[in-house]
């Protein structure tokens, strides 16, 4: 699953939005990094800490630490609205729009919505010239509509990009998979396992493929590897499933 990714801290939005009266005694790049500092740890100081500052005049500053309070609030569907509108309306360089439509697009997945992830995410794949992690993300979005052919070709030139990319080798994997080509997604797991041998979503997939092919055994070793290195998470909870489905006897 999709979760929430840092970025890079965007200083120029206090030079385009100037402060006026008292904001003007604020150091807005150190209320920036504060308020983002805390969005992880504390993201209800920080969007109290956001919303204070805007109206202060932190500008869009503000309302971008606002929008991530949010985010790592789980409050998913508010975050992506705000980034969307903030990534199509704010008077910034490329880069900077970029970012925050993908974390936008990240916003959207989180909440369910693929189709509004995808959109961003072109968006951002635009404007950042079709960084790889971008591209990863507009896969996931895509193999979430249905698009399994879109994903491979994100994730395709994602790796050509970046080959060192385990996640992007992973996700082609299950897409293959999808598509029903059992040796290309065979070979892309080993790809990702070989680059992270301990990563437990490529583990949960490569025992799904076990499985297909009659190998139970080979894929409860993988499942039990899952469920000791991410007990608690996604991956974990669908090994547990897959396990718990694998045992029950059919009379």
């Amino acid at each position: 699953m999709t979760s929430v990714r840092s970025v890079a801290v965007l200083f120029s939005l206090f030079l385009v939005f100037p402060a006026a009266g008292h904001a003007q005694e604020l150091n807005h790049a150190r209320e920036y990094a504060r308020c983002m500092g805390l969005a992880p740890s504390d993201p209800n100081d920080a969007f109290e800490m956001a919303t204070a500052w805007k109206g202060l005049g932190g500008g869009d500053a503000a309302e971008h630490c606002a929008a991530v309070a949010l985010l790592y609030a789980g409050q998913t569907e508010y975050a992506a609205r705000r980034l969307e509108v903030l990534g199509e309306t704010i008077v910034a360089e490329p880069e900077f729009k970029g970012q925050i439509l993908a974390q936008a697009g990240q916003a959207w997945l989180l909440s369910g919505d693929p189709a509004r992830a995808e959109a961003a995410l072109t968006e951002a794949v635009k404007l950042l010239r079709g960084r790889p992690q971008v591209m990863v993300d507009r896969a996931q979005a895509r193999a979430a509509m249905g698009d399994y052919k879109g994903a491979v070709e994100d994730l395709t030139n994602a790796i050509s990009a970046d080959p060192k990319m385990a996640d992007a080798y992973m996700f082609r994997a299950s897409a293959y998979r999808y598509l029903d080509e059992l040796g290309k997604a065979k070979a892309d797991i080993e790809a990702a396992l070989l680059l992270e041998p301990d990563n437990p979503s490529a583990l949960l997939e490569r025992g799904i493929l076990f499985r297909l092919d009659g190998k139970d055994a080979a894929a409860r070793d993988d499942w039990l590897r899952v469920l000791e290195l991410d007990p608690e998470g996604e991956a974990g909870r669908m090994a547990r499933a897959n396990i718990e489905k694998m045992d029950v006897k059919v009379n």
